[in-house]
């Protein structure tokens, strides 16, 4: 992301800006700010653009058909004002790298991902097609993976399927050479069928690393795609492969349509795959890294003069020959794609973020601020975590406590009738509470609750002021993350309130940050909640191990 230039606003209605995250033949594309503190993608047309009342109208129809896309798998549209002396629209923002840098950074995804990012992306696609309208721009760089899951997204070029809302002109093809279903390529009239076509080319760039079809030239890949049959690879076999064949049909009636892809790839749901945490551990380090990154962001100071839905000055060249607004993608390759009305501009930064959630700006000056304890596992900042290293050392107020060690059992509860500091009779800690409790944990990142891992919480005696017992925390695939010591402070019959900090345990990737954790009985299980916003306020339902 680059810093904003001398000129550029402050602020674009509503939303403060906090850096660019790209530029291209149609606009910019800034992240900002909701009043609120919702981060959001503020995506602002050329000036130029605002003078021509062609480009409003179509403007207009695009924010309008883009606000009925609201499905689990797409970044929705939040905000916009397309009657602005500058036209902007205001998008959810996707903390996640488009699968083409992915793929690129970190290889091919396994067979598990690929099939979850399949069904997001065919869940995503039955809810666009139901609303009458065609994506038509299904690519690698339009799809983002992000910790609780795929999103489709730049629904700029999207238009109605009856056809009132023209987005082409003589001699301009909207979509991306490779990805392009060969009606569309033909101008023979575009249906959901395309999507499904450029889907099915998706997915086999996810499995292989390599784009089913390739040419030296536009017109030769052009035509591979119109007259010759994939070129699927050995890596990609058994169901997925027979799947794949069929979406890139050449005839659109023989391709499944979206509704079909998702039940054969995901029975019960996308939701399904994803919730137990789907990406490759090196991508999850990743997204934590820019996670980490995006919370120590702050808005630019106000500007009266620039700030507002006003003019907004370009004082640099645009990065990209053509294309609409849209999320910053990887470079293109030398034939990425045909002039085109959907075409994305390059990113001026490896962050490629997008957000998912809606919002409603709330009271002014009211931005959010989060802060950590259990380490911001979050290898988890968003979702199902893979902490499997020390990549979070660098990355946190203190680094850790040392070494990693998996050697050292975790800490054993004290019997009541124990004589140790805190044990014996009369203890504060009623004996409901003793023992060993364990558990999967969510967090809340940007207001919504993703998975994190587990907790293992032990429980002894002690009365307050003494310690009870400890919380080690494990990433989604087992890995030790974090142990916190806790400090009793009350007890009551049904709940403990207890001071909890870093345990100082050797490979511990807490902050060492204090925070309040409450225990509370609820039948036969253990409620653990925690104030540390910056964990994100961990909480967790807890049966007993032991």
């Amino acid at each position: 992301m680059q810093p904003l230039e001398a000129g550029e606003p402050g602020a674009i209605g509503p939303y403060r800006l906090l850096g660019r995250l790209g530029a291209g033949g149609m606009g910019r594309v800034y992240l900002a700010r909701s009043e609120g503190g919702r981060t959001v993608a503020v995506k602002v047309v050329h000036p130029h653009f605002a003078l021509d009342e062609e480009f409003r109208a179509r403007f207009r129809r695009e924010v309008d058909a883009a606000r009925r896309v609201g499905g689990q798998w797409t970044a929705p549209v939040l905000d916009a004002d397309p009657d602005a002396p500058v036209p902007w629209v205001a998008t959810g923002y996707v903390s996640g790298p488009p699968l083409a840098r992915a793929v690129a950074a970190h290889g091919p995804l396994p067979a598990a991902p690929v099939r979850a990012l399949g069904a997001g992306l065919a869940e995503a696609l039955t809810a666009v097609h139901g609303l009458g309208l065609v994506h038509r721009d299904v690519k690698p760089s339009n799809v983002l993976l992000a910790l609780d899951g795929p999103r489709l997204i730049d629904f700029g070029i999207a238009r109605a399927t009856d056809g009132t809302a023209s987005l082409t002109s003589t001699g301009v093809s909207v979509g991306s050479p490779g990805y392009m279903a060969p009606e569309q390529i033909l101008g023979r009239g575009v249906t959901g069928a395309a999507d499904v076509f450029s889907l099915g080319a998706v997915l086999a760039y996810a499995a292989t690393g390599e784009a089913p079809f390739t040419g030296d030239s536009s017109a030769a890949l052009l035509y591979k795609v119109v007259h010759e049959e994939p070129e699927l690879g050995s890596t990609l076999g058994g169901e997925l492969r027979e799947l794949v064949t069929a979406c890139l049909a050449k005839d659109p009636a023989a391709r499944p349509v979206p509704a079909e892809v998702a039940r054969r790839l995901a029975p019960d749901g996308a939701a399904a795959l994803v919730a137990g945490g789907w990406l490759p551990g090196p991508l999850v380090a990743q997204l934590s890294r820019e996670a980490v990154r995006l919370l120590d962001l702050e808005p630019a100071a106000a500007d009266p003069s620039a700030a507002g839905s006003g003019p907004v000055p370009f004082s640099s060249p645009a990065v990209a020959p053509a294309g609409v607004f849209g999320p910053p993608v990887d470079p293109p390759g030398p034939f990425d794609r045909v002039p085109t009305v959907g075409a994305v501009p390059p990113p001026r930064t490896p962050v490629s973020l997008s957000v998912s959630t809606t919002s409603e700006p709330a009271a002014a000056g009211r931005g959010r601020r989060l802060s950590c304890t259990v380490a911001f596992a979050v290898a988890g900042a968003l979702a199902a975590v893979t902490l499997s290293g020390a990549f979070l050392l660098d990355l946190l107020p203190g680094g850790g406590d040392g070494p990693h060690d998996t050697a050292r059992p975790p800490a054993q509860s004290t019997a009541p009738g124990d004589t140790s500091p805190g044990g014996g009779a009369g203890n504060a800690v009623p004996k409901e509470f003793l023992g060993t409790w364990k558990g999967p944990f969510t967090m809340e990142v940007f207001g919504t609750e993703v998975p994190g891992g587990s907790f293992t919480v032990v429980v002894k005696g002690g009365r307050p002021g003494t310690g009870i017992g400890t919380v080690n925390q494990l990433d989604a695939i087992g890995n030790f993350v974090c142990e916190d010591k806790l400090v009793l402070r009350s007890a009551t019959p049904t709940a403990l309130v207890a001071e909890g900090s870093s345990s100082g345990r050797p490979g511990n990737k807490c902050t060492g940050d204090k925070h309040t954790v409450k225990l509370t009985l609820k039948g036969k299980q253990l409620v653990y909640t925690s104030d540390e916003a910056r964990a994100g306020n961990p909480r967790a339902l807890l049966d007993k191990a032991g």
